[in-house]
């Protein structure tokens, strides 16, 4: 049985797995994850998410970025339970 990781942190700096490649679909109007078995199509806020992961931006830095861009404040804890979920599913790594 697996222990249940611990929550991505404020000062993480997570970046996408690196089995997977985040990219556009024109055809889907999507962010798309690819990996060798297949594709995951995120929704419109996870690929607001995901392709701001650079392994270099802090989590929190993620969070004021979004509230700016749109024009929006109290994404934290969506953020934060977005990236456990993709943290679980082996997207993210933090």
């Amino acid at each position: 049985m697996n222990a249940p990781q611990a929550a991505i942190a404020l000062d993480a700096r997570p970046r996408v797995a690196g089995h997977f490649r985040l990219q556009w679909e024109e055809v889907q109007k999507a962010w798309v994850l690819l990996y060798p078995e297949g594709m995951v199509k995120l929704n419109g806020s996870a690929g607001e998410i995901m392709q701001r992961l650079d392994g270099e931006k802090t989590v929190q830095a993620l969070i004021d970025e979004l509230e700016s861009s749109f024009e929006t404040s109290g994404l934290t804890q969506d953020v934060l339970d977005f990236l456990a979920i993709a943290q679980r599913q082996g997207w993210v790594k933090p």
